[in-house]
């Protein structure tokens, strides 16, 4: 958990409990008390009004509260729907913290807007994505967070099995399925790898000092071979 994640869960947990004591707060977080003793430290010197008493344990002021968060109905809207697709289409990480956004966002909202938010009407159903759709997901997520080249193994769509080592570009969801934009070593240029055909993900260190691709780099070459070819498409796929 980040530790701006963490602050907001205590405070979460001192607005709920009239007091708490360390260990309790540590025990709810995972944490250690000695981490929950900093971090309730840097709450009281960024202003926040907690009250600490030997032997008894930590307390909000009653008066105490986050700003309400306010969202126009078509943010709301978008919110909702944005999370619901994660929690769908995405790896179980990420479908998780999706989650807990709406948590938190149901959290600081005004009692009336809170209500309305939980009521949307609005539903991505899981019974119908294809199994492995996220499969190797959030091994991805990684690779282009920390920067890292990936070996790849994968399989066309006729069965054939391939091995590639590539610097991934980003993430696209195309529809219906997931897609890994990356520089291919191999081809020497960038390539589309369907992630439900990534068999496994071998992480090969940071990328070395030279050019570095972006999404944009990726959508050029896209626009590229569309013009090229007289029609859309997904950009060069490893089918």
């Amino acid at each position: 958990m980040r530790r701006a994640d963490r602050l907001f869960q205590i405070v979460q947990l001192l607005r709920r409990d009239r007091i708490s004591t360390a260990a309790k707060l540590a025990r709810e977080l995972e944490i250690s008390e000695r981490t929950l003793y900093r971090d309730i430290a840097h709450l009281m010197a960024s202003g926040v009004p907690i009250e600490s008493e030997a032997g008894v344990g930590y307390s909000l002021s009653r008066h105490f509260d986050l700003p309400p968060l306010m969202l126009s109905a078509e943010e709301g809207e978008a919110l909702l729907l944005g999370a619901r697709t994660i929690e769908a289409w995405a790896d179980p990480a990420l479908r998780e913290a999706a989650r807990s956004l709406l948590r938190k966002v149901e959290a600081v909202l005004p009692p009336n807007r809170r209500e309305a938010f939980a009521a949307l009407p609005f539903l991505v159903p899981d019974v119908h994505v294809p199994p492995n759709t996220a499969h190797f997901l959030g091994d991805l997520r990684r690779g282009l967070r920390e920067k890292q080249r990936l070996r790849l193994g994968y399989v066309r769509a006729d069965g054939t099995p391939s091995e590639r080592a590539v610097q991934p570009v980003g993430l696209i969801f195309w529809g219906y399925r997931w897609h890994l934009a990356a520089w291919c070593e191999l081809r020497e240029a960038l390539r589309t790898f369907r992630v439900d055909r990534i068999q496994s993900v071998a992480f090969l260190g940071p990328f070395e000092a030279g050019r570095a691709w972006n999404l944009t780099d990726y959508l050029g070459s896209v626009r590229r071979e569309g013009h090229d070819r007289g029609a859309s498409g997904c950009g060069a796929t490893e089918r």
